[in-house]
């Protein structure tokens, strides 16, 4: 799986090879602290230089603003009336709204019968502990996935995940909307209407790195994500890609519950 997917596929997980990933980035850190590939200036110029950057910085804000008003202008489908799986059964997905008027889901990646799922899918959602925050914005934010909902529960508190989750795997849902069996990741935001869905907006890839947070801190940091696609000063400390992720099996020490 290539960058341009944004999830890290099984094979790179941090713990086939924790320690040394770990040894390697503090002798990185220390050595590159050290001997640093950024000039060192004063206060005034370090300040005329960021001056210089915030230009961009605010550029690329209203771009993204421009952006959001196009995605609220763009048209919207029609769906069939839907029936999904939730912890209580089944459920339509105009009942997964929950009263609200708006709904985004993130469609978790399943593999059957694996121990753990996409490690990617697994630590992006991990971000998401505090959801009420999208109750005045008549929204609520769910997991979809093409996994049996017992399956599917049981790997939520596995690793201590936090949203609600549902399964498509007994719907055409999945498939319809850009996630079917055995396919990736993607978000998808629905309007309601009454009884009446409509399907308003699609991501998937690195589209997802703006929902988040973790991207958004690290690419702050001075060595930013440290990946080897990355433009960095020369010198500069490099990781394979996906090398700083958590693997679900981070996420579930992490946040899971307490080993018995």
């Amino acid at each position: 799986m290539n960058i341009a997917s944004g999830h890290r596929p099984h094979a790179l997980s941090l713990h086939s090879g924790d320690e040394h990933v770990h040894h390697a980035d503090k002798h990185w850190t220390k050595h590159w602290t050290k001997h640093r590939a950024a000039p060192v200036v004063s206060a005034d110029d370090w300040r005329r230089e960021l001056k210089a950057l915030r230009v961009r910085e605010k550029a690329a804000t209203r771009e993204l603003d421009a952006i959001a008003a196009q995605r609220r202008r763009l048209p919207m489908i029609q769906l069939p009336d839907y029936v999904l799986v939730g912890a209580d059964g089944p459920i339509r997905l105009v009942d997964i709204f929950d009263g609200r008027s708006q709904l985004i889901t993130y469609h978790h990646m399943w593999e059957a019968d694996a121990e753990w799922q996409c490690g990617g899918c697994t630590g992006f959602t991990s971000q998401f502990t505090r959801l009420d925050f999208l109750d005045p914005y008549d929204a609520r934010f769910v997991i979809v996935t093409q996994g049996p909902i017992e399956e599917a529960l049981a790997y939520k508190e596995k690793v201590g995940n936090r949203m609600d989750w549902f399964s498509t795997v007994d719907s055409p849902f999945g498939t319809d909307v850009d996630a079917p069996p055995g396919g990736g990741f993607g978000v998808n935001v629905f309007l309601r209407d009454g009884d009446t869905v409509y399907r308003t907006w699609h991501t998937n890839g690195r589209g997802t790195e703006q929902l988040g947070y973790n991207f958004a801190l690290v690419d702050l940091l001075p060595y930013g994500r440290r990946e080897v696609w990355q433009d960095s000063p020369e010198g500069w400390p490099r990781t394979p890609t996906y090398g700083g992720w958590l693997g679900s099996p981070d996420v579930a020490r992490l946040y899971g519950p307490p080993a018995a």
